[in-house]
């Protein structure tokens, strides 16, 4: 398999992080990088997070709806457009309900973190430590159950 850093357009890195700062913006924008407006949320007091993250939804989707049909391949990667159906598992349900609690005890999400540290939440820094330890011990522990049951594992 070739190195797809050598593959891809030279635009892909500056448009990834163009990408980011619109994200980040617009979560700041919309207060979404507050964990207390999120938790509020949580807490069936605000519904604004409905809203920004039907807008989000909703410009995806026509993306991947329309992209695939006017363009042959993705413009800066080159790959062919196709669909990644992930199965509905139990790692899906239980690693959700985790997600879950620990955005409903923290009240913040991965990219509403990233947004949170920008507006000055320096505290922050304990959910973002958090979630990189968190990621890191469950790859450590699936590579030690990989190891111990030679059964191939589900789709990732």
């Amino acid at each position: 398999m070739a190195d797809q850093s050598t593959d891809r357009h030279p635009l892909f890195i500056p448009l990834v992080l163009l990408g980011g700062l619109i994200f980040g913006f617009g979560l700041a924008y919309s207060h979404m990088a507050r964990p207390e407006v999120v938790l509020n949320f949580l807490q069936f007091e605000d519904f604004g997070l409905l809203f920004v993250m039907f807008g989000g939804a909703a410009v995806t989707g026509v993306s991947f709806l329309l992209a695939p049909r006017v363009l042959d391949r993705a413009p800066l990667t080159g790959d062919r457009f196709e669909r990644r159906l992930k199965s509905f598992d139990r790692n899906v349900l239980v690693g959700g309900g985790i997600f879950g609690v620990g955005w409903g005890l923290s009240g913040i999400c991965p990219g509403a973190a990233y947004a949170s540290l920008g507006i000055g939440n320096v505290a922050i820094l304990w959910a973002l430590g958090g979630m990189f330890l968190g990621a890191y011990l469950q790859g450590w522990w699936r590579s030690q159950t990989s190891r111990a049951d030679p059964a191939p594992a589900g789709a990732d």
